[in-house]
Parts: structure tokens; sequence; C-alpha cells
């Protein structure tokens, strides 16, 4: 992701999230590039998904997975994940770890097939509705076993 996304980044933002961040705090982020990494999906040049990843020590940390309503369900969410999972481990993560809204069932799904798994509930996480969030890790992903797993990921998709 570079300051040239943003507007379509802004855009999708707005259409997915009830809270959206703002310019400021994508622009804030990208310029932690040594702890952060946020990528883009581009579908003919246009922006149409996005995610961002934060690394502290052994951990990484899924900040965002956001995909353009009219592109949902291309897997542009699983080739995001992967991206991230595998850019964790370049990095040197060990775990990985992200809050997802209790009643996304669809997205805890995902993380499920990543190896994900509930790790505790964060009460009123998402202010704007109330919502609680499940915290989900995925452990030991500096092992072969993970690396397979993504793999296997990735062979499926279209």
């Amino acid at each position: 992701m570079r300051r040239r996304h943003l507007r379509s980044v802004l855009r999708i933002e707005a259409l997915v999230y009830p809270r959206p961040w703002s310019l400021g705090l994508f622009v804030s982020e990208l310029t932690l590039r040594s702890s952060r990494c946020y990528c883009v999906a581009r579908v003919e040049g246009e922006v149409v998904a996005y995610s961002g990843l934060m690394l502290c020590d052994e951990d990484a940390h899924v900040t965002t997975i956001a995909v353009d309503p009219a592109w949902q369900r291309h897997s542009l969410g699983t080739r995001l994940l992967l991206h991230l999972a595998r850019e964790a481990c370049q990095r040197g993560a060990r775990h990985l770890t992200l809050e997802v809204r209790v009643g996304n069932q669809g997205a805890q799904a995902l993380y499920h097939r990543f190896g994900f798994v509930p790790a505790g509930i964060r009460k009123n996480y998402y202010s704007e509705t109330n919502e609680d969030a499940l915290v989900m890790w995925a452990s030991d992903i500096d092992y072969p076993e993970y690396g397979a797993r993504l793999d296997q990921l990735e062979a499926s998709l279209p």
C-alpha cells in the first residue's frame, strides 16, 4: 500500500466499517515500515481490497482486512491473509493474532482455515455497535507444518 492508494482504501473503509479509519491513521501506519505491512489487492488497476499487519517481537497482529462489497466472495480475503501470514513468517513472527466481531461467522471461518483458534473475548471492543470481539491466535507459524498449511490454502485458490 502506498499513499496513492489511500483514496480507494478510504472508499472501501467507509463501505465496510461503521467507524472507518481516518486518512491520518493510514498515513501514520504507512510510515512505520519496519513494524508494519500494508498491502492492496487490485483488479485491472483498481484497488478492491487491502490488509494490514503490525509486528511486535514474536507476535504479528492482523490490524485490518477489508474487501470492497462488490468483490467479496472472490477469495481476495484469503489471498490477503496468505500474504500477511507469509510476511509475518519472513519477519520472524512465531504467532499471529487478530480480533473479529463475535457475529462475523464468515470471517471466523476464514481465520479457522488459517489455524486461528479463539483465545478470549474483548467486551464492547467495537464501541460504535457495542459488539464484542473474539480474540483469535494462530501459534507456531514458524514451523514447517504451518507453511504447509499456507501452501495448501494457496493451492486451493481458483
